[in-house]
């Protein structure tokens, strides 16, 4: 469990303290899994848990932190697959909201591609996986390309922060 953190560039751009420095740097891995992780993370900034809290809640409203929370093996845990379409341009921010208002993306992006909108979609199971694709596509009018995870890699996308000022 951790935190994703966006762009390291664009983290120097946000006033910055050195607890959130630290928050967002020393917790991209290794959440305490404990009851209380947020009292255990405030403990060790010195801090009380609501600060904790506060501090998460404000930087995610600033998009310095897109989100918290455990990375599972989704092949474990049901059925997830990439998936990609090919949006018109002045279509593109209105797909793309309505992909995020379903639960079970957890993430997109636009590409400069032809597909030029790509997303994750995780499940329960591989009927509702289809389920949620089937009715994007009954949606958006689009036929949505599913590449389906063939090989498992897991990537580290925790990264030491350097930080400018």
């Amino acid at each position: 469990m951790g935190m994703q953190v966006m762009d390291a560039q664009a983290l120097n751009a946000q006033a910055l303290n050195a607890q959130e420095r630290r928050l967002l740097n020393d917790y991209q891995h290794d959440f305490s899994l404990s009851t209380t992780p947020f009292a255990d993370i405030a403990a060790q900034l010195g801090t009380d848990e609501s600060s904790v809290l506060q501090m998460i809640s404000q930087l995610q409203t600033q998009g310095v932190i897109s989100r918290v929370g455990p990375v599972f093996q989704t092949d474990r845990i049901g059925a997830s697959s990439l998936v990609a379409a090919a949006v018109a341009e002045e279509c593109l921010q209105e797909v793309a909201a309505l992909v995020n208002s379903y639960p079970e993306v957890n993430h997109n992006y636009a590409r400069e591609h032809y597909y030029n909108l790509w997303f994750v979609v995780t499940a329960s199971n591989k009927n509702r996986l289809q389920q949620v694709v089937q009715d994007i596509e009954q949606r958006t009018g689009l036929v949505l390309l599913i590449l389906p995870m063939l090989e498992a890699y897991c990537i580290d996308l925790g990264f030491d922060l350097q930080w400018t000022t």
